[in-house]
């Protein structure tokens, strides 16, 4: 592919093997995406820097040949903060780390995962990295952000007061709108060093974080029970 041919949607896979990057690109074709694909770490950024067009979103595994996924991510975060990310790992111990703050990427899939996940995953980025930077025309418009550096959730502007478990817990569910988390998930990014708790803990937690949300919007909901399940976040329509 080149230089002249990339399109609005491009996509850049990073992925070492061949027979998942072309599952990926024929589905991601299929649905209106120009993918491009690189092998190897060392390539990325030079393939970048060539670009007088930046692909809209970067799929780019962990585990490479050359430099690693997490290098990556970080200096392709510095370099173009515009470009979304999302990272693909089959090391379920490293999520965590992809939800680290320092990191900056804007989702994970855990492999295996479905050709129809990577899409749909997709497209719910880019359309959070467009919201974000589209021009405010109705600031009416309830909106809740996330301020990483100072660990702070934002409703229309005014600080919740969340503490640092209550962050962590709606910024993981942020990240993944609609995904339904067991309590045992939530608890996994609750503790990183995997305490003993009862699962009424996150139930606890959340009882707060509603709370502290209804004070500033008292007629929405955004987190939600799914009954025997767990929690998801639902921004309304």
């Amino acid at each position: 592919m080149s230089t002249t041919e990339l399109a609005t949607d491009t996509v850049l896979i990073v992925e070492d093997e061949p027979k998942i990057a072309r599952l990926v690109a024929d589905y991601l074709t299929g649905s209106g995406f120009a993918p491009h694909h690189l092998e190897h770490g060392d390539a990325v950024m030079p393939w970048l820097e060539e670009r007088e067009v930046l692909p809209e979103l970067v799929l780019l595994d962990l585990m490479l040949p050359g430099t690693d996924g997490l290098t990556l991510c970080r200096e392709i975060r510095q370099r173009w903060p515009g470009v979304a990310i999302i990272m693909l790992t089959a090391r379920v111990e490293e999520v965590d780390r992809l939800l680290g703050l320092e990191l900056g990427a804007d989702d994970y899939i855990c492999k295996p995962f479905s050709p129809r996940e990577v899409v749909a995953r997709a497209r719910a980025v880019l359309r959070r990295s467009r919201a974000a930077t589209a021009p405010e025309e109705a600031p009416e418009e309830a909106q809740l952000s996330l301020d990483d550096e100072g660990w702070r959730a934002l409703a229309d502007g005014h600080d919740l007061g969340l503490t640092a478990v209550e962050f962590q817990l709606l910024r993981v569910m942020m990240h993944s709108p609609g995904r339904i988390f067991s309590r045992e998930q939530l608890m996994d990014h609750m503790y990183r060093d995997h305490r003993i708790v009862s699962e009424r803990t996150v139930d606890s937690h959340i009882k707060k974080l509603r709370k502290k949300i209804a004070e500033i919007w008292p007629e929405r909901e955004i987190i939600r029970s799914v009954y025997g399940v767990g929690y998801k976040y639902q921004p309304e329509e």
